[in-house]
């Protein structure tokens, strides 16, 4: 979608109607251009025991909207309807490319890159994502076919996964990438839990012997954050994989909604299973891991996992949320 006709489609038009014209011209020309940086930079030094220090971009939450002749018409009310919520993603992730590259920085981005999965969206991406230096984790967003309208789990992840995958440039699953000495591995947790399989993955990358810097979407389960959530939202969720089950139970249900819809509940989306809680339980036990970098809940949040690992959640990039980290 051209950022032009985000103005059409949101009724800035009707408003800008209203304006005298030497106005709208100009309030035109701010729109075309938008941010001209990103809004909220927080520097932070990570200790990893890397061998030569060095630094990276971290973004998440970009929540990218685009479509094209390809994509359906419900895909575009849905683009529609999504830019309204995210006016500047696009002007914002050109912002952190910019930023980056000024910098000669190393693009991380944990998730939701794209807000639902459409032809225009994963061709820009992987356009974008092919020049430079990117490392990426999945959001739930990157399997989301139309936002909300089916419970979302491995079933309907894989309805979309082998398109998706095409366009990143690293396994979404599970992967690793080594720099300077240290281990950054990619995990998906986006719908709140991690699986047999990873764990066993996982494993072998401790195995490898190198400090480790994970990144996911969504933040693992710690006291405060969840707490803090909480209260924020009114105790309807807390938004964190691998909750404990005295604390996923109170989560805020509608038991009046039909069993085919029960999956909307909080409660449900976001129940921590078994193999959930022995990896987060697992991987509590490594000294290996020094940090864990994720986004999803919008906003900065830092707080220790493990005796030696603090996570850090970084705000959303669609309103120019960012950290710059310098690893040493």
């Amino acid at each position: 979608m051209k950022r032009r006709e985000f103005l059409t489609l949101c009724g800035g038009m009707l408003l800008m109607s209203q304006l005298p014209k030497a106005l709208q011209a100009k309030a035109l020309a701010a729109a075309e251009e938008g941010p001209a940086s990103l809004k909220d930079v927080r520097r932070i030094t990570i200790s990893v025991g890397a061998t030569k220090p060095f630094s990276a971009l971290h973004i998440s939450d970009t929540h990218l909207a685009r479509v094209d002749e390809r994509d359906n018409e419900r895909k575009h009310t849905l683009a529609a309807g999504r830019s309204r919520v995210f006016p500047w993603a696009e002007h914002y992730f050109d912002a952190a490319i910019r930023y980056a590259r000024e910098r000669d920085l190393m693009l991380l981005h944990t998730g939701d890159l794209i807000d639902f999965v459409s032809e225009a969206n994963l061709d820009f991406v992987a356009m974008q994502l092919g020049v430079g230096s990117w490392y990426l984790s999945a959001g739930n967003h990157e399997y989301s076919q139309y936002v909300g309208e089916a419970k979302e789990d491995a079933a309907y992840k894989a309805q979309s996964f082998d398109k998706v995958q095409r366009a990143y440039p690293n396994d979404l699953t599970l992967s690793s990438k080594i720099i300077n000495g240290v281990n950054f591995v990619a995990l998906d947790d986006v719908y709140y839990n991690v699986t047999a399989k990873q764990h066993e993955l996982m494993r072998c990358e401790v195995e490898k012997g190198l400090p480790i810097v994970l990144m996911c979407h969504v933040p693992f389960y710690t006291p405060r954050h969840c707490a803090d959530v909480l209260k924020g939202n009114k105790g309807l969720a807390g938004y964190v994989t691998g909750a404990p089950l005295e604390i996923t139970k109170t989560y805020q249900t509608n038991p009046s909604l039909p069993e085919s819809e029960q999956w909307r509940n909080r409660s449900v989306q976001q129940h921590s299973d078994e193999p959930t809680l022995e990896f987060i339980a697992w991987l509590k036990e490594h000294p290996l891991l020094k940090a864990i970098l994720c986004g999803h809940c919008h906003h900065f949040y830092e707080e220790q996992f493990s005796p030696t690992a603090k996570q850090y959640v970084v705000g959303a990039g669609y309103q120019g949320a960012a950290y710059h980290i310098d690893f040493e």
